[in-house]
């Protein structure tokens, strides 16, 4: 079974890594999580990311702030999709991890998704195994209708009950 690999290179992302595990638990996708530390275990993370297909891992989500080394060398030693998550733990809110993640050379693509983004990584690495399994596209369906559903009964109760006691109830 095809699974993701959620990376990140401290412990102190765990918090926000957390709920891309989470999501892929909802969709019942299989992932491997672990910490490796691209500046202090460069040796380390090359060998997982490299072996990561030997272990059917078909998309990388990759978290790291400030300089965000993790996500493109992850994309440079593994060939299939890697999700970088800007983590804002730094000085500048996540907007240098945003900046890293973004400038990829060519050919070393990473795709990117909000600061602390990781629940829309795991919606996203979803999605491309999607592709090609329709269990992963119907719950993502399900998903989307819930969703909907969700918004809808938001409308329906400001409709009812007025702005001033929507809030009030919040």
């Amino acid at each position: 079974m095809s699974k993701v690999g959620i990376i990140m290179g401290s412990d102190s992302d765990l918090k926000v890594m957390s709920k891309a595990a989470a999501q892929l638990e909802e969709f019942g996708i299989d992932y491997e999580m672990t910490i490796i530390s691209a500046h202090r275990e460069a040796d380390v993370l090359i060998d997982w990311a490299r072996k990561a297909p030997q272990r059917d891992v078909k998309v990388i989500i990759a978290g790291a702030g400030m300089a965000a080394a993790l996500p493109g060398m992850c994309a440079a030693l593994f060939q299939l999709p890697v999700i970088g998550v800007p983590l804002s733990g730094s000085k500048l809110d996540g907007m240098d991890a945003v900046f890293s993640i973004m400038q990829m050379p060519p050919g070393v693509p990473v795709a990117t998704v909000a600061i602390d983004g990781a629940k829309n990584a795991a919606i996203l690495a979803a999605k491309i195994l999607a592709v090609s399994d329709e269990s992963i596209l119907a719950k993502l369906n399900a998903y989307t209708q819930e969703m909907k559903e969700q918004v809808q009964a938001k409308a329906a109760k400001l409709d009812e009950i007025g702005y001033e006691e929507y809030l009030a109830s919040k």
